[in-house]
C-alpha cells in the first residue's frame, strides 16, 4: 500500500492535519485572545486527537501570534501531548506595519529570530517541520541554508519545507541545503482544482489560463515531497457554507456531493476530501475549520477516497469545472 512521503521519510503523521490559521480570535495585535478561544481551540484538539489526527500547522502571523500562543497555553497544561504531536510552522511573511508594507523575508537573521518566536510562543524546545512561508525575491540560497543548518544543528527544527512555491524555486533553495526540502504546502480543492487543469490542458488553447505550474505536482511525486493542500474544503462551498452568489457549477457540485455522501453513508466533507486524497500523489489535507463538528465530519474521508471510484472522481471534477 502506498505511504505517504511523510511516512516514508518516518515521520508518524496522520493523512489529515488541522491548520491553526482561524484560531486566536482577531488579527489585530492589540486585541488579546480570551479564555473562549482557548476552549474552542481545545474542543478542536480534543476533537482531531479523537480521530486520529496528530498533525498541526501553524505560521508566526496567524493572527499576529495568538493561535501559537494559545496552543502554547495548552501544551503548558498538557505537557505529555508534545512527544504524540507533529507541529509544524511557517515563517518568512512580515505583515504591514506603519509605512511599511507587506513584505517577504528568508535573510538568515529573520528566520533565525522568527524560529526562536515561534518555540516561545509554542511553550516547546522545538517544531517538528518548518516551511518557508511564500518566495522571498531578494532570497539568496546559502544564507537560507546557513539558517536553517543552525536551526537543525541547535535541535530548534527537524526538518525543512516551503509552502506555495514553484518547481524552479525549490531546486534553487535545495542546491544549497544539506537536508531535503520535505513539504510544498499550495492551495488545492474541488474548486480550486488548476492542479488538475495543467495536465489536462496540455496544447489546448484553454490551458492558457491556468493557474498552475506545469510539472510541479509530478517533480513533488519524484523528489518525494509531501505536498499539502490548504483550503481543501473549499471554505465550505460545497458543504454547507451560506454565500449570497452560487455558480451553476456549484449548485450542481454541492447536489452531487450530497448524493454521494447519502449514498454511501457518509459526510458530505469526507467526499469532498476523499476526492482530494484519491490522488496518486497521496496530498496531505490541511484542515482549516474551527469548528470541532466539522473536524469530526472529516474522519471517514480517508476511506471515501479509497472506496470513490474513477468515475466518481470524474462526475465530481468535470462537475466542479462546469464542463458537465
Amino acid at each position: 500500500m502506498k505511504q505517504m512521503p511523510l511516512i516514508q521519510r518516518g515521520i508518524t503523521s496522520s493523512r489529515l492535519a488541522i491548520g491553526c490559521m482561524g484560531f486566536g480570535g482577531s488579527w489585530d495585535a492589540s486585541e488579546p485572545y480570551t479564555l473562549d478561544h482557548v476552549k474552542q481551540f481545545e474542543q478542536v484538539l480534543d476533537a482531531a486527537l479523537s480521530i486520529g489526527i496528530n498533525f498541526f500547522d501553524h505560521a508566526d502571523i496567524y493572527t499576529r501570534g495568538k493561535a501559537e500562543r494559545i496552543f502554547g497555553e495548552i501544551l503548558n497544561d498538557k505537557p505529555s501531548l508534545r512527544d504524540s504531536l507533529i507541529i509544524q510552522s511557517k515563517c518568512g511573511i512580515q505583515l504591514a506595519d506603519g509605512l511599511l508594507p507587506g513584505r517577504y523575508n528568508f535573510s538568515k537573521d529573520h528566520l533565525l529570530s522568527s524560529v526562536d518566536g515561534i518555540l516561545d510562543r509554542l511553550s516547546t524546545e522545538y517544531i517538528d517541520i518548518l516551511l518557508l512561508h511564500r518566495p522571498d525575491p531578494l532570497l539568496e540560497p546559502e544564507e537560507i541554508a546557513e539558517a536553517l543548518h543552525i536551526l537543525k544543528a541547535s535541535g530548534k527544527v527537524k526538518y525543512f519545507g516551503v509552502s506555495n512555491m514553484h518547481t524552479g524555486q525549490m531546486r534553487y533553495i535545495k542546491q544549497a541545503l544539506a537536508d531535503d526540502l520535505i513539504v510544498n504546502q499550495l492551495h488545492l480543492s474541488l474548486e480550486h482544482h488548476d492542479f488538475i487543469d495543467q495536465g489536462l490542458l496540455v496544447n489546448r488553447r484553454e490551458g492558457a489560463q491556468t493557474n498552475f505550474e506545469e510539472g510541479l505536482i509530478e517533480f513533488m511525486q519524484l523528489e518525494n515531497i509531501q505536498i499539502q493542500a490548504w483550503g481543501p474544503l473549499a471554505q465550505g462551498r460545497y458543504t454547507g457554507a451560506i454565500r449570497e452568489q452560487v455558480t451553476e457549477a456549484e449548485l450542481l457540485t454541492t447536489q452531487l456531493i450530497s448524493k454521494l455522501a447519502n449514498e454511501k453513508e457518509t459526510t458530505k466533507e469526507a467526499i469532498l476530501l476523499g476526492w482530494l486524497m484519491k490522488h496518486p500523489a497521496m496530498i496531505q489535507p490541511i484542515l482549516g475549520t474551527t469548528n470541532a463538528e466539522r473536524v469530526l465530519a472529516c474522519q471517514d474521508a480517508e476511506r471515501q477516497a479509497s472506496l470513490m471510484t474513477r468515475d466518481e472522481w470524474w462526475m465530481l471534477y468535470t462537475t466542479a469545472n462546469g464542463s458537465r
